[in-house]
């Protein structure tokens, strides 16, 4: 049987982490006073907000290029930031609410341009100083576009219909490598365009790809039928 891990062998992780950044970034610089305020997908958060976070969370990316995790961490304690991802994530868009937004998207975009480049020149199998350790940086460009295209979903960034397929496609393989490598109770194979899913205690599910992508970045609607216990086994990258 093919691995989760084989079927990621045929993508290049940073050219999707460029395509999702670009896209991002068409659709930031075409926003006017009213699209920046207009709400996401994010709970609380407007479309400005998710740009803040984005701009904010690349001290930490750029802490695992420079090997200066403690770094961060010392950063975070000196602001008095608690709360984990959770609180550095809020600590993110607050600093940045009374910046203009012009400024904050130079920043992520100059940021983000820097940390793409160093990724790539790492390679697929270099390796990357998370907070979890050393990681290969190919994977690590994978966890990064998945965020970057679950956030343009979230406020609604147009994807052509010629690339829909494809980024589809790369989503559900990932989701299926990360529920893989991280030993959940989730055991998932793909079936005549759809994906079955069968939990450690004997529950089933029938997704659509959509669905199942959905499902892994926590971002099913609340009222879908899908049983909390297969949620929570598919949810793991969110």
């Amino acid at each position: 049987m093919t691995s989760a891990r084989d079927e990621l062998a045929g993508l290049d992780p940073f050219d999707i982490f460029d395509t999702e950044a670009a896209r991002l970034d068409r659709f930031f610089s075409s926003l006017d006073e009213d699209g920046w305020n207009r709400p996401s997908r994010c709970d609380g958060w407007t479309v400005r907000d998710v740009l803040a976070h984005l701009a904010g969370e690349e001290s930490y990316n750029h802490a695992c290029l420079d090997d200066d995790i403690d770094g961060f961490y010392e950063l975070l304690e000196h602001e008095g930031v608690g709360g984990g991802f959770d609180g550095f994530n809020e600590w993110c868009v607050r600093k940045r609410q009374g910046l203009p937004v012009e400024q904050v998207l130079d920043e992520w975009r100059t940021r983000n341009g820097e940390t793409r480049r160093r990724m790539r020149a790492l390679g697929r199998d270099g390796t990357l100083h998370t907070s979890a350790g050393p990681y290969p940086a190919g994977l690590q460009a994978f966890h990064y576009a998945s965020e970057y295209a679950t956030h343009a979903d979230d406020v609604a960034a147009p994807v052509p219909p010629d690339e829909a397929g494809d980024r589809l496609g790369w989503r559900v393989r990932f989701g299926m490598f990360v529920l893989e490598e991280q030993g959940s109770p989730a055991r998932v194979e793909r079936a005549c365009g759809r994906v079955q899913v069968q939990v450690d205690d004997g529950l089933t599910a029938d997704l659509s790809p959509e669905e199942f992508v959905e499902a892994t970045v926590g971002r099913l609607p609340a009222g879908h039928r899908l049983d909390d216990r297969v949620r929570s086994a598919l949810r793991c990258l969110a």
